[in-house]
């Protein structure tokens, strides 16, 4: 296996830099966070009696709009919750993430990436749950949700340390800087088409320059605006995905039965695996790199979907649940299975290409997803791809600047929220210059950091979330 933390003769700052953040990210994604975020999910589902696959269909009908009640409190309505929590999860987790996620493990990733989303099922339905059940009041008196209001609320001032270790690491790893990074390379390769070893640093600046003006326009218009331009930009960019993979799997209906298979063979034998064993083993690795990527694919456990599900009109907690319980659902179990299958059938996945800069560990990124889109529809296909990263990428960042605000609000007061947007603005010239490696461990650390007090929290009030559950259903059968 390769050793990711192995430096070049001659290492830089960078380079230094970029490993040190990898051996952290490498160690804080060790066991005792896989079994307390995918331990802890299984935990979720057993102890709710599997309420998020059983009540799917009710969920749905939640997410329509057929259970709400005028006057309910809250700042926006359950499908403008779902779409602020789906524009940050499919993005370009769900083809970037994906493509890394092979390039990296091979086929099999992509099953640990299933069995995580279905654990996180649980997860969502329980921490947004609680994020209405415990919401409590920001210093301008507005209603509110996330993580560190459970904290606060549900289990008292002794505790807010916890909350205070989620919000420093939640601005940290709610920065733009991978989504930045995707964007910008994906531009380089469909319309610059750089030759290996060329300087591309003005260009990433004027590219990364471009996005700060664009998000700067939204964001500082607050959560309204963004929910508003989420909501827009989330459906029409998963129907226009979810058309051209569609066409590639069409293209390719021969190879698509036996791709699909080698997901499964292979989630045990893990033969394709380009990193460092981990139980003993090629498989431990290979199940905490599908954690990973679908921890970055649907975020379950990490905190973000409860800040924004937090803030949804509702006076039902268990509504929230189970509307943001079908995120892992859209985001991984349909999005990223059509992006690895899209990768896998058109052999992209195996094809010898490195962008000058970013062959760190193997890690290929939105290139793999390019050049399946390419090899199925010609150099139109890398425009198609290019539109829907843009929209991807852009609803991106919108989201994410609203949590990585909430966080900083919580810390400093909202008045203040403006120094943490123009931290934000800024750290996008920043992505869009630094190397994957580099961006990819740095949101990996985050998120880990992020998970831990949001799952130990959920963990403590978690009968809570089961007697409301009890409370809800029984009456839903009375009525």
């Amino acid at each position: 296996m390769a050793d990711p933390t192995v430096l070049p003769e001659d290492p830089t700052l960078l380079d230094r830099t970029t490993a040190l953040v990898e051996g952290a990210a490498g160690f804080m994604w060790g066991w005792p966070l896989l079994a307390l975020v995918s331990g802890g999910g299984l935990f979720f589902m057993v102890y709710a009696r599997f309420i998020p696959l059983r009540h799917v269909g009710h969920a749905f009908g939640v997410l329509a709009g057929k259970h709400d009640k005028s006057g309910d409190p809250g700042l926006i309505s359950h499908y403008k919750a779902l779409s602020v929590a789906l524009a940050a999860t499919i993005g370009m987790g769900n083809i970037a993430g994906v493509a890394v996620a092979i390039s990296v493990g091979g086929p099999g990733a992509i099953f640990w990436m299933w069995m995580s989303a279905l654990i996180g099922m649980a997860t969502k339905y329980f921490t947004c749950t609680l994020a209405v059940m415990y919401r409590g009041t920001d210093d301008q008196g507005n209603l509110r949700g996330g993580p560190m209001y459970v904290i606060r609320e549900g289990l008292g001032k002794k505790w807010m340390p916890l909350a205070w270790w989620f919000c420093i690491a939640g601005m940290f790893g709610c920065l733009p800087v991978f989504n930045t990074n995707q964007l910008t390379k994906a531009f380089q390769i469909v319309v610059l088409q750089p030759e290996a070893g060329a300087d591309l640093l003005m260009t990433n600046l004027l590219i990364g320059l471009t996005l700060l003006v664009i998000t700067a326009s939204v964001i500082f218009g607050g959560l309204k605006r963004i929910a508003t331009a989420t909501a827009a930009l989330v459906p029409l960019m998963v129907i226009v995905y979810f058309v051209a993979v569609i066409g590639i799997m069409l293209i390719n209906i021969g190879d698509v039965p036996r791709y699909l298979g080698l997901i499964f063979t292979d989630a045990f034998a893990a033969n394709y695996i380009n990193d460092e064993a981990a139980f003993g083993g090629a498989l431990g690795a290979l199940i905490i790199l599908g954690a990973r990527r679908a921890a970055f694919s649907n975020e379950a456990g990490l905190g973000t979907a409860p800040m924004a599900h937090g803030d949804a009109k509702t006076s039902e907690p268990v509504h929230e649940g189970l509307v943001a319980m079908l995120g892992p659902v859209i985001d991984t179990l349909l999005v990223c299975t059509l992006t690895a299958l899209a990768i896998l059938v058109t052999g992209a996945w195996q094809m010898d290409v490195t962008l000058a800069g970013d062959a760190q560990k193997g890690m290929k990124g939105v290139m793999l997803t390019i050049l399946a889109f390419q090899e199925a529809y010609g150099q139109a296909g890398g425009y198609i791809l290019l539109a829907c990263i843009l929209a991807f990428g852009m609803s991106s960042l919108f989201s994410y600047s609203w949590f990585g605000n909430k966080c900083f609000a919580f810390l400093a007061g909202s008045r203040r929220s403006w120094i943490y947007s123009t931290v934000y603005v800024a750290s996008i010239l920043v992505g869009a210059t630094a190397p994957l490696a580099l961006v990819l461990n740095f949101f990996d650390l985050s998120f880990a950091l992020m998970a831990v007090p949001t799952m130990v929290s959920a963990v403590i009030l978690s009968p809570k979330v089961v007697a409301a559950s009890k409370d809800y259903f029984e009456r839903r059968k009375a009525a």
